[in-house]
């Protein structure tokens, strides 16, 4: 049996996907309570996420979005990870910048331990794509998009994409300078 390169190429952006989730389960969470969630992205769902990136762009007029996209739509697949929102209930932590749970829930803010929880879980994620030789790169906007096409429950109100690619040069490498968030 011969196997070409590109069906090679594409099945180790998918093992490595898998790999990226187990990472992400396993990766150190605040006081042990796991929060995180992951999903993997290809084929129309890949495609449906990248036009959602688009229309967000167009909304806002914040062209990153249009960028990533075409970086989403050159890449095999796309991780995505998003964390609960669930606040830990502590009534003197502060951590958030709000006095405790109850005050930052009441404001509909984000948890850091949480937050915290979720950056700890991409890195653990990355590391992974980077051993395997997978080109990636960590994409707010794709998160953006991903909440809004529902594809977490709806507790989970931050996440980010990460998009594979097995191409001879990182198609995540030269990205124009003139469409940058800030």
């Amino acid at each position: 049996m011969i196997y070409k390169s590109e069906d090679s190429e594409r099945r180790a952006a998918f093992a490595t996907a898998d790999k990226m989730a187990a990472a992400a389960k396993t990766a150190p969470k605040g006081s042990g309570k796991d929060k995180v969630i992951t999903l993997i992205l290809d084929g129309n769902d890949k495609t449906v996420l990248s036009a959602h990136m688009r229309d967000i762009a167009e909304e806002t007029g914040a062209a990153f979005f249009e960028r990533d996209a075409g970086n989403v739509d050159a890449s095999q697949c796309v991780v995505l990870i998003g964390v609960r929102s669930e606040p830990f209930g502590m009534d003197h932590c502060g951590m958030c910048g709000f006095k405790n749970c109850g005050e930052m829930a009441k404001a509909g803010a984000n948890c850091a331990f949480n937050i915290t929880d979720l950056g700890i879980a991409i890195g653990s994620a990355v590391s992974v794509a980077a051993d395997n030789r997978i080109d990636n790169r960590v994409l707010y906007s794709a998160g953006q998009a991903a909440l809004r096409m529902n594809c977490f429950p709806s507790d989970v109100r931050v996440c980010f994409g990460i998009p594979l690619s097995t191409t001879s040069k990182s198609i995540f490498f030269d990205r124009d300078p003139n469409h940058v968030m800030l």
